[in-house]
């Protein structure tokens, strides 16, 4: 269904139409993530902290910058989220030794085995661009690092 018939709107121009359709779309595929992620009782921000520190747990212990610079959401407070997953036990928490008021990070083995156990969300989520050919997501991931990338 056209970005038009979804909202029921109009736009001023292709390039308006384009960046509402992008949004649309980005909001309902996350909303859809989402969904199977709550059942694990973790965000997407979460998520996205654990599999940072297991992609990264050969470097590990990690800070918290280092984490953030890695985040889908740049906005994210990275440190309430690593403090409610050290709560649940999915991360330990450390002092960086050259600099004291710097927490260092690592994923637990049961952080480890929550992902483990989330592979499912991870099938899911590749299956949400399932109705794109493997050239036409070739070409929508070309087009999105080109809209990021604009020359000055």
């Amino acid at each position: 269904m056209k970005i038009e018939e979804e909202i029921k709107g109009r736009f001023r121009n292709e390039y308006h139409k384009g960046l509402i359709n992008l949004t649309y779309t980005v909001k309902q595929l996350s909303y859809e993530f989402y969904q199977s992620l709550k059942v694990y009782g973790i965000s997407e921000q979460q998520y996205n902290v654990l599999r940072i520190l297991r992609g990264f747990r050969s470097e590990a212990p990690l800070s918290i910058n280092f984490i953030k610079e890695r985040m889908l959401d740049r906005d994210s407070d990275v440190s309430r989220i690593i403090d409610r997953l050290f709560e649940k036990g999915f991360l330990i928490k450390s002092e960086n030794p050259n600099d004291r008021r710097h927490k260092m990070v690592e994923i637990t083995e049961k952080g480890l085995d929550l992902l483990d156990k989330m592979y499912n969300c991870e099938l899911k989520a590749d299956t949400l661009l399932n109705n794109l050919t493997l050239k036409e997501v070739n070409e929508l991931n070309r087009l999105l690092d080109k809209s990021r990338h604009k020359e000055k």
